[in-house]
């Protein structure tokens, strides 16, 4: 078998896309392309890689078996890289970097700035995700470094605590909770919710308030923050967010701590193996951990 790096690229890009035709647009090739080299991988093999039907395309066995070791090939090669690129000049390296929205909204943008402003050679690829998404992303080899909160699972990722994030109940400034210091989640359970499209956070409630007997009333739920409080301000429902982001939204909204001890989260940063890391990658994970809380 005569597999060069990019048919595993090809490859790789075909099944996390779930499309052929997607697979090439990420890949920036044109599908005839594509189709031509996973058929010759295939024939190479003997072996189909591919079932194809009406809603796309999924890895065989075999083609499991190749992804596996495809992400092991490419995650060696892009080490490989980082290491040389402390070598060569002209060559700018890159970080690949997963982040849940309330480490977005206040934990990350000063820290990035100051390396980014310190390090010019190096850029750093920045994706807002839910932390249960970061958490197979990165078990996957598909980011370097990742910002995950302690409502998730992390599995086999190596963890380090960055900081403490306090979740709150953001009203209307009518609302009858406008003014306490502090609210039972108890108390807020018969509210009608405008919910974070946060899978992680939403999940982390719905057990909270399984464990009351209850369940959550979500009226909607959205992904941008913004959207969220123009919803709450017009008294559409309440909702629960971290108090970081919280403090960022720019409307006039009461902001009412959670008094259980649960809703103070960690923050952490997260990594498959944080030794095995490019030596880009190792260099923002220690500012940061230099910069935690």
């Amino acid at each position: 078998m005569r597999f060069d790096l990019t048919d595993i690229r090809v490859f790789l890009s075909v099944v996390e896309c779930g499309s052929l035709t997607q697979g090439a647009r990420a890949m920036h090739l044109a599908l005839a392309s594509v189709s031509e080299r996973i058929a010759g991988m295939e024939a190479a093999l003997g072996a189909p890689l591919l079932e194809r039907n009406r809603r796309g395309v999924r890895a065989t066995a075999a083609g499991e078996a190749l992804v596996r070791h495809g992400r092991s090939i490419v995650d060696q090669v892009e080490q490989m890289r980082g290491e040389l690129r402390t070598y060569a000049t002209g060559l700018k390296g890159r970080i690949r970097l997963l982040s849940n929205t309330a480490a977005m909204a206040a934990f990350l943008p000063p820290r990035l700035c100051q390396f980014l402003a310190a390090h010019p050679d190096l850029s750093i690829d920045l994706e807002d995700r839910p932390s249960l998404d970061s958490v197979q992303a990165l078990v996957e080899r598909r980011a370097d470094l990742g910002i995950l909160s302690d409502v998730t699972d992390f599995g086999p990722l190596q963890t380090h605590l960055i900081a403490s994030d306090q979740l709150v109940v953001i009203a209307s400034r009518s609302h009858r909770i406008a003014g306490h210091t502090q609210v039972a989640f108890a108390d807020i359970l018969g509210e009608p919710i405008v919910g974070m499209a946060d899978t992680a956070l939403t999940i982390h409630l719905a057990e909270r308030a399984a464990r009351l007997g209850r369940q959550l009333d979500y009226r909607i739920a959205l992904r941008n923050p913004e959207h969220i409080a123009m919803q709450v301000e017009a008294g559409v429902g309440v909702s629960i967010l971290s108090d970081v982001l919280a403090r960022t939204l720019r409307r006039e909204l009461a902001i009412v701590p959670l008094s259980e001890a649960w809703a103070t989260r960690q923050l952490y940063l997260c990594a498959r193996d944080f030794a095995a890391l490019t030596p880009h990658a190792q260099l923002l994970a220690r500012q940061m951990l230099e910069g935690a809380d």
